[in-house]
């Protein structure tokens, strides 16, 4: 068994015969089946444990009986030999494939166990002189079928986490045609197809609603709670709960492209990759596999070398290879990962990177970038003044409004909502241009028109006009047209009502807070005393915030970035960690290792205790799955035997089972907290 692909359980898929023609289910559907047949196993081995145990002479000398009879003990070689085969089947099977793939762990272990002791028992039957091992292969054999069918469970518990994700989806889907509204399979639908949602429904692709309107649940894969109102242009995502209303949605984009398909996959792939934490475990089970051999072996020479029977060298080196499996250690990383990848998701918090998210326990500043996270990001124009007779206030906005039109930038979508508001026709824009962190430039009515900052008024020497004000709290573009400065108009931006709190958590945890921003610094420094931020760096253009974050590094911080992943992508790039913030399907924000969904920032607060308690987690689980082992196998081995101490192969069994299953359980106590 590969200790590698520990998340989806072991690799138990080559357990049993008769799995490739299930080769088609889903990974749930495969869980259950094996779940189904360790259970199985379990019961047969245990109604003929009875019988074992009772013709066991060890067992009748305990009881102060005698029921040996001719012929009882090829009864219970009989016996054994149906629990050593079909109770021990998945473990024999292990075995082989281990030793294929060069791979030698838990399941050789156990399969190499069981085998010594069931040839050295048949081996007593048929003359050698001795004790047999029949009654402790029995119980070794129940008790491991026993550990693993609960084990699976919470294996099972872990994934079904991911699978829910994927039980979001509705299966049909109301398709809207020219004469009729006619029933679906969702992995139909293409792009610009259009859909009926239902009263109570799950929508079933991502889109933009055409018609009607109604409160919409995104709880389960945004984490917001609130139900959200979405009416006529809005986008909706697919799997979210609608409430009273029905509406039509024109389909974004097929099935496998929505954002919940992506969702999935990325728990899928973060639930797979590795972290430092992961390759650790993994070294130290591949250790103590080659520890249990090696030390097995080394105490059957040591007891039989010096004089004690064969029968109790052999219980020996059974008792210290079962104690040594390497299966606490091999679960206690992959479980946690499992369980905390998917629980993030259902809370908007997706992780991309396995080792961002668990060196989030290390961060010492968090870097923000202000639009959108600690402020609303919806920019409402405050005032517009014309500074040239020529244009009246509503003509800049028409103008400046033809620019933004292609901008998905809140200042333009401030602009628009005006234009929107005063009813004026949005004129057409050519040549259009961006100027990187500064503005827009294009042609309107054959004229040059700039919407830009105040920075590419000071970069270009152009003087910022007399009378010119604007409070702490607004953003200023200014408009020039055909080189010569029209107006200017002012927004803002109210801050976000969980920012304060998600500041005052973070200085609680000692974790600086840092305002990163283009905008000029009367507005970042309103922003960041109000909020109680540590410092502001404000009026800094996307290419400068790379260089912020180094110079944050060069003294010893570990930085994590919060930004858009769009003018943010190289300091994204740059910082510890990157996250990336903002709804949708701009879940591809590549450069960063988790993505908030929500652009909330009590979610980087969230994530950051979150990745803490996840990193405990696993370290408890390393402690426990290797301490045992320190205090159990001396024992195994014999050490106080002279002290009468000594642990049966049963007991090594029960011990090795506890191990597991306290890992198991702790993993599943991994909770985010809100």
């Amino acid at each position: 068994m590969d200790m590698n692909k520990m998340p989806e359980g072991m690799d138990h898929s080559k357990m049993h015969k008769g799995n490739d023609q299930h080769k088609g289910m889903s990974e749930h559907d495969h869980h259950a089946m094996m779940i189904a047949d360790f259970k199985k196993r379990f019961y047969v081995v245990l109604a003929l444990t009875i019988p074992i145990m009772l013709l066991s002479t060890m067992i009748q000398h305990f009881m102060g009986v005698n029921w040996t009879f001719t012929g009882s003990s090829y009864i219970l070689f009989a016996l054994s030999s149906v629990v050593f085969v079909y109770g021990g089947w998945p473990f024999l099977t292990g075995l082989v494939d281990e030793v294929k793939s060069k791979n030698p762990g838990m399941m050789f272990l156990i399969g190499f166990a069981i085998t010594v002791a069931y040839c050295y028992s048949v081996a007593i039957v048929f003359g050698l002189k001795g004790m047999d091992f029949f009654w402790e292969l029995a119980t070794l054999i129940l008790i491991m079928l026993l550990g693993h069918w609960i084990e699976m469970k919470s294996v099972m518990g872990a994934s079904n986490e991911l699978e829910l994700l994927v039980q979001l989806m509705p299966s049909d889907a109301h398709m809207v045609m020219p004469d009729m509204v006619h029933d679906v399979k969702t992995d139909t639908l293409k792009e610009n197809d259009i859909i009926l949602i239902k009263p109570g429904e799950k929508v079933a692709a991502d889109g933009i609603i055409l018609e009607g309107e109604s409160y919409l649940n995104e709880s389960m894969l945004t984490g917001e709670s609130k139900p959200v109102l979405k009416a006529k242009g809005d986008k909706v995502i697919a799997g979210s709960i609608n409430g009273n209303g029905s509406f039509k949605v024109t389909v974004s984009h097929a099935a496998k492209d929505s954002y919940l398909s992506q969702v999935v996959k990325l728990v899928d792939d973060a639930q797979k990759s590795k972290s430092q934490t992961q390759l650790l475990a993994d070294t130290a089970a591949k250790w103590l596999t080659v520890i249990a051999l090696v030390t097995g072996i080394g105490t059957f020479l040591y007891w039989y070398l010096t004089g004690q029977t064969l029968a109790f060298a052999m219980e020996r080196m059974v008792t210290v290879i079962v104690i040594c499996c390497p299966h606490a250690l091999g679960l206690a990383v992959p479980l946690v990962v499992a369980k905390s990848t998917a629980l993030s998701a259902k809370h908007g918090l997706l992780i991309k990177n396995r080792t961002a998210f668990e060196n989030a326990r290390k961060i010492t500043t968090i870097v923000f970038d202000k639009t959108g996270t600690l402020t609303v990001g919806k920019f409402e124009v405050s005032k517009v003044v014309s500074l040239n007779k020529e244009f009246k206030e509503d003509e800049l906005i028409r103008l400046s409004s033809a620019l933004e039109q292609k901008s998905e930038h809140p200042i333009a979508t401030g602009i628009l909502q005006k234009v929107k508001d005063l009813k004026l026709t949005i004129p057409q824009a050519e040549n259009f241009k961006a100027i990187t962190g500064q503005g827009v430039e294009a042609t309107v009515e054959g004229k040059t028109l700039l919407v830009v900052s105040p920075g590419y008024l000071n970069e270009n020497k152009l003087a910022v006009p007399d009378g010119f004000t604007a409070n702490d709290t607004e953003t200023v573009v200014f408009i020039l047209i055909d080189q010569k400065l029209a107006g200017y108009i002012a927004l803002s931006d109210e801050l976000r009502p969980e920012s304060a709190e998600a500041i005052k958590t973070l200085r609680e945890e000692n974790i600086k807070s840092i305002l990163l921003t283009g905008d000029n610094s009367k507005v970042a420094a309103s922003v960041s005393k109000t909020l109680g931020m540590d410092s502001f760096i404000a009026e800094v253009l996307p290419h400068q915030k790379l260089e912020k974050i180094k110079e944050l590094q060069s003294k010893g911080e570990f930085v994590a970035m919060t930004g858009d992943g769009v003018n943010d992508a190289p300091a994204l790039a740059q910082a510890d960690i990157g996250i990336a913030v903002g709804s949708g399907s701009d879940i591809a924000a590549e450069t960063a290792g988790i993505v908030l969904v929500n652009s909330n920032p009590k979610d980087i607060v969230s994530l950051i205790l979150f990745g803490k308690a996840t990193y405990r987690k696993m370290i408890q689980n390393l402690i426990w799955a290797t301490g045992y082992n320190v205090i159990a196998l001396p024992l195994a081995a014999g050490v106080l035997y002279n002290q009468g101490i000594v642990l049966s192969p049963a007991a090594g069994a029960v011990l090795m089972t506890v191990s597991t299953v306290v890992v198991a359980i702790n993993a599943s106590l991994l909770k985010v907290k809100a």
